[in-house]
This record gives structure tokens, sequence and C-alpha cells, in this order.
């Protein structure tokens, strides 16, 4: 039986010098050693869309608690509308 292990998943991109850069910081105590697997696409492509990226946030199981009665906190008459100047 093999040790148990946790998985996170993150975004990142990896360098000219071929080092990858994570998006975010891990939630991991180090120093400690990692098993990482990397996944991109075979072609080249150019950056996700944010279409795309939408469509992974909206089906991540890591954001399901958002859905919780308890999580809607805010509505339509919170805040004040952004308007950019520039």
């Amino acid at each position: 039986m093999g040790i148990p292990v946790r998985a996170i998943e993150t975004t990142g991109v990896i360098d000219k010098k071929s080092q990858l850069r994570l998006d975010t910081p891990l939630p991991v105590v180090g120093p400690s050693r990692v098993r990482i697997i990397v996944l991109f696409p075979e072609e080249e492509h150019e950056e996700i869309s944010e279409s795309e990226w939408l469509r992974a946030a909206a089906t991540n199981p890591a954001f399901d608690f958002l859905r919780e009665p308890e999580e809607d906190i805010y509505t339509l008459a919170d805040g004040r509308p952004f308007y950019d100047k520039g």
C-alpha cells in the first residue's frame, strides 16, 4: 500500500528557461518534496480564452461551496457601479 497523497489543482506558465511559474502560491508548508504532473496542449496555442477560464471555474468542484445558501450574501443593491475613466 502506498503513501496517501493530496492533489492540488492550480495554473501557471512555463517560462523561456523551461521553469514552471505558478499563478498563485501553493497551500503547502515547505520545504517539502512534491510530485508534479504538467498538463499542456499537444499543439501550440495562444493564451486560454476568458470563456474557457470561466467555464473551467464554473465547473470546478473546488468552488462548489459557493453554491451554498450561506455564501449568497450579496444583492444587486450592494456596492457602487465602477466606471473606467481610462
